[in-house]
């Protein structure tokens, strides 16, 4: 018990090292309540009573330019995300369905696909319709790359792509053997250095549980980040959905777990915006999760259910909600497009 008051000492002190970290994520999640408040305590004293809720909907859609069609296969999810967006494989439709948005009042488009055999999702040819679109419309940008090279980076910034959400990792094995990918640690380096060069506004997304549903390297991923010399406005923190035909091979991230890596991130990065992304498990623990988040220091959450709002507003009445009808990616300067309408929030009523 000593060991455990010491930790959350330093982490009151503010004291804390890599080491500690290291024994925040091997804690019991029966013992983290205490780091959570101090998390929570963190948030607070930079973002106030403030949370944000973030509800995509036909105002910022999301497309695949590959259509259903990925290399990859990987293992959590080969190809189901890709099911969920609209294709458009070709400039002519892209620029008539991205005009049609802007003028019935959309608000942006999350622009991906699947992966080539090299993890890069080809976005090239179509930045030329994407540099026309934000020349003529204000309509938000935010695009998957995958593992991009210079050619793309250098097109993408003069494109004007607004963001590009990036799925960071530094664990080897996750990316040989859930992505299938032939690369390593300092392939994801060279992405985020190309990015850096050419002034693109990078939002890291980490994926918490990708090694079968275990806390693995996401703290390696963290570490790297802060090292970087990135300096992140706004992280996403993702979790692993487990397939359904994982025959018990994956196993669900645990709500404490996720807790434990946000709170992490919540410490190092003080000052950054933290979301719980729309990437996370659905069912009876959709809720635990939230919580648990909330408790760990975001101020950003996508698709939350009404009930852990009413929870929010029952343990911390002075908490005020503001809505978006965008992506959870979306820097705060275009928040002034993406207010939710009152027809947006039927479901959010409290």
């Amino acid at each position: 018990m000593n060991d455990i008051t010491d930790l959350v000492k330093r982490f009151e002190l503010g004291s804390q090292t890599w080491s500690d970290y290291e024994k925040l994520l091997k804690l019991d999640n029966r013992e983290i309540e205490p780091i959570l408040n101090l998390a929570y305590k963190v948030k607070k004293r930079k973002f106030g009573n403030l949370i944000k809720i973030y509800i995509p909907n036909k105002r910022f859609p999301a497309i695949s330019i590959t259509g259903s069609e990925c290399s990859l296969h990987c293992e959590h999810c080969n190809k189901k995300y890709l099911d969920g967006m609209k294709p458009i494989l070709n400039n002519s439709e892209l620029k008539s369905y991205l005009l049609e948005l802007y003028k019935k009042d959309g608000i942006g488009v999350l622009l991906s696909g699947g992966c080539l055999p090299d993890g890069s999702v080809p976005l090239l040819n179509f930045l030329d319709t994407i540099k026309e679109i934000k020349n003529k419309t204000n309509l938000i940008i935010n695009a998957h790359t995958g593992l991009l090279n210079e050619e793309t980076a250098k097109k993408l910034a003069s494109a004007g792509v607004d963001i590009v959400s990036f799925d960071v990792t530094m664990d080897k094995d996750v990316i040989n053997n859930i992505y299938h990918l032939n690369k390593d640690i300092d392939d994801y380096k060279k992405a985020i250095r190309l990015m850096q060069k050419y002034g693109i506004n990078i939002v890291p997304h980490i994926c918490i549980g990708l090694f079968y549903g275990k806390i693995h390297k996401e703290l390696e991923t963290i570490k790297f980040l802060k090292e970087s010399g990135l300096d992140p406005s706004l992280i996403v923190m993702i979790a692993l959905i487990p397939p359904n035909n994982s025959v018990n091979k994956f196993l669900r991230p645990q709500p404490g777990d996720i807790a434990k890596i946000i709170a992490t991130t919540r410490f190092i990065y003080p000052d950054a915006e933290i979301s719980l992304g729309c990437m996370r498990p659905r069912g009876e623990v959709k809720l635990d999760i939230e919580k648990y988040a909330i408790k760990a220091g975001i101020n950003r959450i996508e698709i939350p259910s009404k009930n852990t709002l009413k929870w929010v507003k029952k343990n911390d009445p002075d908490v005020v909600f503001n809505f978006f009808s965008a992506c959870c990616a979306i820097p705060d300067k275009f928040e002034k497009y993406a207010k939710s309408k009152d027809s947006d929030l039927k479901n959010y009523k409290i």
